[in-house]
């Protein structure tokens, strides 16, 4: 499937169905992450129940520590 990831045309396999399956698939899931799809946040709570679809618009923002 074709999404748009953070502003890229990015190909993902058929098995990411969710968002959790995309942040496991980019091995975000143990990470601080605010995801927004088409345009709207996704609580924590919504991602492994908020499925995908052709064409979706996705951005994420991990954070990252240092000093």
């Amino acid at each position: 499937m074709t999404v748009m990831l953070n502003g890229k045309e990015v190909q993902i396999p058929d098995h990411i169905g969710s968002v959790q399956d995309l942040l496991t698939y980019y091995e975000l899931h143990n990470r601080i992450v605010v995801v927004e799809v088409n345009a709207e946040i996704v609580l924590k709570e919504h991602y492994t129940s908020l499925g995908l679809s052709q064409g979706d618009r996705i951005e994420m923002i991990h954070f990252v520590g240092g000093g």
